[in-house]
């Protein structure tokens, strides 16, 4: 435990590679990583909700559904025209604050989530957190409907 910190310490801040994304085993805390995880979640519930929501009003938030995809497409060129017609009207709106399209709710939380992935890297080899990593079975129940005519 120590000896990780130690080279923690030197390594210094770990960096994510691409975009940035919650690693596959995202909400389990390990022992030895709570700090680090709950760090994550508040982050994810302050910042990066708010983000996502401020861009769900501003009509770029993506969606798994082709239809809904196509009509968030067309509100966003008549918001992008409201919105230049909102600029001209002599309000000074700080542009840096507003959304755009491109934008990860999650980068609000980049360094967070690599500490957590780094931490949880390490901490999920260990024998007393073998057990989270367990795959787990879903009663049928619980289970999503087949739709069609499989």
């Amino acid at each position: 435990m120590v000896w990780n910190r130690i080279r923690d310490a030197i390594s210094g801040i770990p960096t994510l590679e691409g975009p940035s994304k919650l690693p596959p085993y995202f909400p389990v805390e390990p022992s030895g990583c709570e700090k680090h995880a709950q760090r994550l979640f508040e982050c994810l519930v302050k910042d990066a909700t708010e983000k996502a929501r401020d861009m769900e009003k501003a009509g770029y938030a993506k969606s798994h559904y082709p239809d809904v995809e196509a009509e968030r497409l067309k509100n966003l060129k008549s918001r992008e025209d409201i919105a230049a017609n909102m600029k001209t009207d002599g309000k000074d709106v700080d542009l840096s604050a507003l959304p755009s399209p491109d934008d990860n709710p999650l980068d609000e939380c980049r360094t967070l989530i690599a500490y957590y992935k780094r931490c949880c890297d390490r901490e999920l080899k260990k024998k007393k957190n073998w057990i989270l990593t367990e795959p787990y079975r879903v009663q049928e129940e619980y289970r999503y409907k087949k739709s069609g005519g499989d």
